[in-house]
C-alpha cells in the first residue's frame, strides 16, 4: 500500500531542513524536482522515484487537520502541512518517507502523521532498488486502469489525487482508488470522481472487494476491477446500512450561474450568498484543493479564474466553512458563450439535535435570483452523516426539496408569461413581475414522490425549450 505520511510543523521548513529530511536515505540517493518545481523526490541512482515530497502549505483555516486526519491529531490550525507519499514498489521506502517526516518534526516541532510512522533513522540498501514500477501516485497502471491505493482514514481531493485524475483522464484510463472499509470520501473527492471513468473499490476482509458507492461485488478481471457477473447484481454485505449516525442529515444545493464576461466580475458571491443564508457566515476557507489553506477570499478567486481563463482552462476548487458548522462545497468556474459560469455544489452538515435550514431557501432563491445572476438551482435533502463524509456503506438516496429557475431560464421557456403549473404545483415568483423567476417547492426532504413531479416538470421545460 502507498504509504502517505504527513509532517505538521509549527514553522515553515525551510531549504536547510529540507536537505536534512532528504538526506534520510543516505548520500547514495538522488534529489529530483516534479511538478513544474512543486515536488521533490527522492529517486535512485537509476532515477526511480521511492519518496515524493510535496510543497509545504501553510493551512490557515481552523478544523481542516482534524476534518481529513482524525481527532486523535493534536495539530491546531495555523500549521504547515508537509506531504510525502512512498512507493509501493519498494518495500523499505515506506519507511524512508517516515523519516523524511520524523526528521522534519525532530527540527521544528510538532508531530507527524500517522504518528508510529515518524522516525529519524537512516533508510540504508535503497540506492540500487530496481522494479518495474508504476509513475508516482499510481500503484497500479495497466492498458485499462490506474489503481490508486489508500489507508487514510479519508480520501480527499489532495494536489496528487487531482494530478492523477488528469492523467488517467489523458490516457484513457478509468482511475480506481482501493481503500480499506473504514476510509471514507470527503465531497469534493466523491464530486471531483462524479462523471469520470471511476470507480471506489473496498477490500473487505470478509467478503473481498465491493464498489463504495453501489456496493456491488467485484473481482479482477482484464485488468481493471469489475462487477462480477451472474444472474443479477451482487451486494456485497459489508455494504449494508449501518446504525450509528440516526438523525443526521445533509442539505445538497446544485447552483449554476451565467454572468456577463466583464472586468467588474466578482465570482464566489453566489457561494458566499447560499453560505451565508443557510449557515449565519460565510465561508472559512478555499484551495484549488485539500486541505483548504487560506481564508476565504472572492478577489483572489476571480483572479484566479481570470488567469485560468486566459489559458482556456476551468477553474475547480473547494470551500469549507467554521468546523462547529460543517459545510463544504466544490465549485467549478468555466468561460463559454454564455458567459462565465459557476457550477456549484454545496452541502450543509445538521447533526440530530440540529434543524434543517429548508425554510430558508425560499428566501435564498430570490436572493440568488435577483443579485447573482442565478440560472438553475435544485435543492435535495438526504439521512447521512453531518460530517459530509461518504462512508463504504448504504445511505438513503437525497430526496428533491426544490428546483429554482433564474430569470433568463423562465423567459426563455416562455414561462413568465403564465404561472408555470405542472402537476399542481404553482411556483411561487420571485423578483420584478416583469423578469421573474419561479421557485418551486417540490416537498419536505422525506417525500419520494417528489423525484417524479421533479422528472415531470424537467420534462415539461425540456419540451418548452425544443419548441423554441
Amino acid at each position: 500500500m502507498t504509504q502517505d505520511v504527513i509532517a505538521l510543523t509549527p514553522q515553515m521548513p525551510d531549504t536547510k531542513t529540507l536537505l536534512a529530511g532528504l538526506h534520510a536515505g543516505g548520500p547514495d540517493l538522488r534529489v529530483n524536482r516534479a511538478g513544474g518545481g512543486s515536488v521533490v523526490q527522492l529517486c535512485t541512482a537509476a532515477g526511480q522515484a521511492l519518496v515524493s515530497l510535496e510543497a509545504p502549505r501553510y493551512i490557515q483555516v481552523p478544523g481542516e487537520v482534524t476534518r481529513l486526519l482524525g481527532t486523535t491529531v493534536h495539530a491546531e490550525s495555523p500549521v504547515w502541512w508537509t506531504e510525502a507519499r512512498a512507493t509501493t514498489a519498494v518495500d523499505e521506502a515506506g519507511r524512508l518517507a517516515g523519516s523524511v517526516a520524523g526528521r522534519l518534526t525532530a527540527v521544528l516541532g510538532g508531530t507527524v502523521w500517522p504518528r508510529e510512522a515518524g522516525h529519524t533513522d537512516v533508510v540504508t540498501d535503497l540506492a540500487g532498488a530496481v522494479t518495474e514500477a508504476a509513475p508516482m501516485g499510481v500503484d497500479m497502471l495497466t492498458d485499462t486502469a490506474a489503481v490508486v491505493i489508500q489507508g487514510r482514514p479519508v480520501v480527499a481531493a489532495t494536489t496528487w489525487l487531482t494530478d492523477v485524475v488528469r492523467n488517467a483522464v489523458r490516457t484513457g484510463r478509468e482511475l480506481q482508488i482501493l481503500t480499506p472499509p473504514g476510509t471514507r470520501l470527503t465531497l469534493p473527492a466523491r464530486t471531483l470522481l462524479d462523471g469520470l471513468p471511476s470507480r471506489w473499490v473496498v477490500r473487505d476482509p470478509e467478503c473481498g472487494y465491493y464498489d463504495g458507492l453501489s456496493g456491488a461485488v467485484l473481482h479482477w478481471h482484464g485488468g481493471r476491477f469489475v462487477p462480477v457477473v451472474g444472474d443479477g447484481p451482487r451486494i456485497a454485505d459489508a455494504f449494508r446500512p449501518r446504525p450509528g449516525k440516526e438523525g443526521e442529515r445533509q442539505l445538497l444545493l446544485s447552483i449554476r450561474t451565467i454572468h456577463p464576461a466583464d472586468e467588474r466580475l466578482v465570482l464566489g458571491s453566489a457561494l458566499e450568498q447560499a453560505w451565508r443564508t443557510l449557515t449565519g457566515a460565510p465561508p472559512a476557507g478555499w484551495a484549488t484543493a485539500e486541505p483548504v489553506n487560506v481564508p476565504w477570499s472572492p478577489r483572489q478567486l476571480t483572479d484566479l479564474a481570470r488567469t485560468r481563463a486566459q489559458q482556456s482552462l476551468p477553474t475547480w476548487i473547494v470551500a469549507v466553512g467554521a468546523p462547529d458548522r460543517p459545510a463544504i462545497a466544490a465549485v467549478r468556474t468555466v468561460r463559454t458563450r454564455a458567459g462565465v459560469e459557476e457550477h456549484i455544489t454545496l452541502a450543509i452538515g445538521c447533526g440530530a439535535d440540529q434543524s434543517t435550514p429548508v425554510d430558508a431557501l425560499p428566501e435564498l432563491a430570490e436572493t440568488l435570483a435577483t443579485g447573482h445572476n442565478l440560472a438553475t438551482m435544485i435543492t435535495q435533502l438526504r439521512t447521512a452523516r453531518a460530517d459530509l463524509t461518504t462512508p463504504a456503506h448504504y445511505e438513503p438516496p437525497p430526496v428533491p426539496v426544490g428546483l429554482t429557475l433564474g430569470p433568463d431560464a423562465v423567459a426563455d421557456r416562455g414561462l413568465d408569461q403564465d404561472r408555470g403549473v405542472f402537476d399542481g404545483i404553482t411556483p411561487a415568483r420571485l423578483g420584478p413581475a416583469t423578469r421573474p423567476a419561479l421557485h418551486y417547492a417540490l416537498g419536505d426532504g422525506t417525500d419520494l414522490a417528489a423525484w417524479q413531479r421533479l422528472q415531470r416538470i424537467n420534462d415539461r421545460l425540456n419540451g418548452a425549450r425544443q419548441k423554441e
